[in-house]
């Protein structure tokens, strides 16, 4: 096994910063927890979210707010970073036994060494845009004019910082050109933005829309349909998901279908509804005071998820390319990428 480095020691590094949200999962193992809302009854499954505010993983609060979980006689608890490759740090340790991030992370982790799959995928597209503030947007036009910019990220070793790189190469600039910035998402983003600490970055809903609103920035390249995936990354790409341990998986069919289960029929339930009736199902903080401001970022999002949890078709090959563009330890490697993911459990969903 290739000896981890880069964006894995930066992620054990970052299992410091999960200390505190360990203890609460600990606290929290036992087979009667109560997740809110879940009556204390039910086998807990604990799940990483890499930022449960974020628009883009939305069906994981919105399955619990539906109460299909509950319906599916689980409890799930929800816990957040804002991050993936966080999400990912927590699952690979045993924090936790699933992840809700991108689906990208499958196959990294595979050539790490880590057998990891995703069980049922809720998008087809990134939901990602890559923005640019507005002191800026007079010389930085296209990816093309990423050389000797600082370009926001969630965190290196990130899905934005994988999509940024590939954004980069594919047009002519080495990622040793330019600089990527951890910065996170919603208001820490949007104060980098500000500042110029950075010159645009990658980011989501909500946090695109009140760019927008404030005129902080604007859209350089917009991946939140699979129409604007194609034309940025040649394809569709998988983005988030419900990724798992296979060693957990095979050990644990009966749980994994009952929340594949639960995360199916909450994107059916999207399919059928409008943005409104979305955001209405969502906590009344995740608005951030602005309800209108909050769906319409729900709106422009919702184009990015699919209907029935299933891998899109030629999904993983976009995500493989993407990543051997630029990715070292993935260029060189046999990515198997019937491992990185599973439809048995989507299939079986009612």
């Amino acid at each position: 096994m290739r000896k981890p480095t880069g964006p894995v020691a930066l992620a054990v590094a970052g299992l410091l910063a999960l200390s505190s949200l360990t203890a609460c999962a600990n606290d929290a193992a036992g087979p009667t927890a109560d997740t809110g809302g879940g009556g204390g009854k039910g086998e807990t499954v604990k799940i990483m979210v890499g930022g449960l505010d974020k628009v883009i993983y939305l069906p994981a609060m919105l399955t619990q707010r539906l109460g299909h979980f509950r319906a599916e006689g689980l409890n799930v608890q929800l816990l957040s970073e804002p991050a993936g490759v966080q999400a990912e740090t927590a699952l690979v340790s045993g924090q936790v036994q699933g992840a809700v991030g991108f689906y990208d992370h499958t196959l990294d982790l595979q050539v790490k060494g880590k057998s990891v799959e995703s069980v049922v995928q809720f998008s087809h597209a990134p939901g990602e845009v890559e923005v640019v503030s507005d002191k800026a947007a007079g010389e930085l036009t296209s990816p093309e004019d990423f050389k000797g910019r600082k370009l926001g990220v969630t965190g290196l070793g990130s899905s934005t910082d994988f999509l940024t790189k590939y954004l980069a190469v594919k047009n002519g600039v080495p990622i040793s050109e330019f600089t990527p910035v951890a910065v996170g998402a919603g208001p820490t983003f949007i104060a980098a933005l500000q500042k110029g600490a950075i010159d645009g970055g990658m980011t989501t809903d909500p946090t695109v829309a009140t760019i927008l609103a404030k005129k902080a920035g604007k859209i350089l390249v917009d991946m939140r349909t699979p129409e604007g995936s194609q034309k940025a990354l040649g394809g569709p790409y998988p983005s988030s998901s419900l990724y798992m341990q296979t060693d957990w998986v095979n050990g644990h069919k009966d749980t994994v279908q009952k929340l594949v289960n639960a995360f199916v029929k909450t994107l059916k339930w999207m399919s059928t509804h409008s943005a409104d009736e979305i955001a209405a199902k969502m906590p009344a903080d995740y608005s951030q005071g602005d309800k209108a401001l909050y769906t319409q970022a729900v709106k422009s999002t919702l184009p990015m998820f699919t209907d029935d949890g299933v891998m899109p078709q030629g999904g993983p090959e976009t995500v493989e390319k993407v990543l051997k563009a630029f990715n070292p330890n993935i260029k060189n490697a046999d990515v198997d990428l019937d491992k990185t993911y599973t439809t048995e459990f989507v299939k079986a969903a009612g």
